[in-house]
């Protein structure tokens, strides 16, 4: 797919969003949420609905919640419109309470062809509702700031998942949101293994257009071609382990 068949596809799919009445959380949105963000991204965000402030703009975490987000993201290097940033519901549930299963599975469909489209190297979960998405029974206190692979019936075809707390509950703690600091951190890794499992399989490894801090930018750089990959692997491992202890903030 070119990158204009995908901005067009993502196209496609908001303006379904936008008018979409498959659950009762249309019934009080001022605007539906579609997602937004780098078509030719590698790393693509899920939260868990929107809120307030998102409800009134029609657009994700652009509340406080957004605004760390985006300090976290400052912290590598990384601005919002270098990721893709969608939600697991797109409309905002009364009062923010918690998404309800019918209502997240019938929002199931755009986020998997969202999914599809962008066919991101990694999908960074943030909140328990997204990581049910995608490492059904995990509990986030333990696997937050670590990876699994993807189901592909999720849509990302060949991706690893990363867990994080939901911006919203880092705020309201300085231990969670020093934490959210370090699994960020950890991120750029995350695409390097992914990019070198994706290579492994026989997948081309896309263009990036992210940068980040010296030392996370040279791990997340592609490996020369010529390159061995599974001869590298453990000096890549090696290389990870020591820049998961990196502070980039």
């Amino acid at each position: 797919m070119t990158p204009n068949e995908r901005r067009v596809a993502l196209a496609q799919i908001a303006a379904e969003v936008s008018t979409c009445t498959a659950c009762r959380l249309h019934e009080g949105r001022t605007r539906a949420v579609p997602g937004e963000g780098d078509s030719d991204t590698e790393v693509v965000f899920v939260g868990e609905g929107p809120g307030f402030n998102e409800d009134r703009e029609g657009r994700p975490f652009i509340g406080r919640a957004g605004g760390l987000l985006e300090r976290m993201l400052g912290s590598i290097g990384w601005q919002r419109e270098d990721v893709f940033i969608a939600n697991v519901v797109k409309c905002r549930p009364p009062d923010n309470r918690d998404p309800e299963q019918d209502e997240i599975d019938a929002c199931a469909p755009f986020l998997r062809r969202q999914l599809e489209v962008l066919d991101p190297a990694v999908v960074v979960t943030l909140g328990r509702f997204s990581m049910a998405a995608f490492r059904p029974g995990a509990r986030i206190g333990a696997v937050h700031g670590t990876t699994a692979p993807v189901d592909p019936a999720s849509g990302a075809a060949d991706a690893l998942t990363f867990s994080m707390y939901h911006p919203a509950y880092a705020l309201r703690s300085p231990a969670v949101e020093r934490e959210s600091y370090e699994d960020m951190a950890k991120v750029p890794v995350v695409l390097l293994r992914s990019r070198e499992r994706r290579a492994v399989a026989g997948a081309a490894a896309p263009m990036i257009t992210m940068t980040t801090t010296p030392a996370a930018a040279a791990l997340a750089a592609p490996a020369p071609v010529a390159a061995p990959v599974i001869a590298s692997m453990s000096a890549a491992d090696q290389a990870a382990d020591d820049a998961s202890q990196l502070t980039l903030f």
